[in-house]
């Protein structure tokens, strides 16, 4: 059941449905999605039995960290869908740079410090049977006071990155401002604005990377993304578009 709502400013049109313990905000947001809840609700919660991160995998949730669902209708063709994860990514950079921190954005859905992870993101969609978006629930899990040890990347949290005033209510307050700001600036401009805002963010551009795919690993220069938000990689071979993989920097 949910608690009382947690003191937290949001835009107008926004709502926090704030809980103790979940199984998982994006699984909760999902329920309240299908059963019509507005665009701008938030799920949140102290803490998750039951967390996962892209391709399923789990992911540690202790107390003490940001862990929020929001409910996202924007009403758009489902092929534009991924670029609501740009959108997000870039929200929450904005939001832990009201920290004093300098946050950096790697392709395709995580935020970092200095080269440490501190956010992940995962967008669930449904679509209408016109093959718009009906709804989608982006799932966003940023370490405030923990991070884990992970074995694929480094982690870090806001307060181990040197801002140790940040609360978790304050960076949801933040959060849903910068996610108001920005999905309104994708909405005006389209994917362009939103494109060149991450690519001001981005970790990596230039320089040489491997990206992980499902059945090999490829190795060449990240040269940009392109306009539907695809990892374009120059290798010997010559360009490829990614549209899923894990990069990395040197090892991997």
């Amino acid at each position: 059941m949910p608690d009382s709502p947690t003191q937290v400013t949001l835009p107008a049109g926004w709502r926090l449905d704030a809980r103790d313990s979940v199984g998982s905000t994006n699984d909760e947001a999902r329920v309240l999605a299908a059963a019509g809840a507005p665009h701008g609700t938030i799920v949140s919660a102290r803490r998750q039995d039951a967390a996962r991160g892209r391709r399923g995998r789990a992911w540690s949730a202790p107390e003490g960290n940001l862990y929020c669902s929001a409910i996202l209708r924007p009403q758009v063709p489902f092929s534009r869908a991924g670029e609501l994860t740009f959108v997000v990514g870039i929200a929450v950079a904005d939001a832990v740079a009201g920290f004093g921190l300098e946050p950096k954005l790697k392709w395709p859905n995580d935020v970092q410090i200095a080269g440490d992870k501190m956010c992940g993101i995962l967008l669930e969609a449904a679509v209408a049977p016109d093959r718009t978006v009906d709804w989608i629930v982006a799932g966003i899990g940023v370490n405030v006071a923990h991070h884990p040890q992970l074995a694929d990347y480094n982690a870090t949290s806001l307060h181990a990155a040197g801002a140790k005033d940040a609360t978790v209510e304050a960076l949801l307050e933040r959060l849903a401002a910068a996610l108001d700001r920005r999905l309104a600036e994708w909405r005006a401009g389209g994917f362009d604005a939103t494109r060149a805002a991450w690519l001001g963010r981005a970790v990596g551009l230039g320089a040489r990377i491997k990206v992980r795919l499902e059945t090999e690993t490829l190795e060449g220069v990240f040269e940009q993304i392109d306009p539907s938000g695809a990892l374009i990689l120059r290798t010997d071979t010559g360009r490829h578009s990614i549209t899923a993989g894990d990069v990395f920097f040197g090892r991997g």
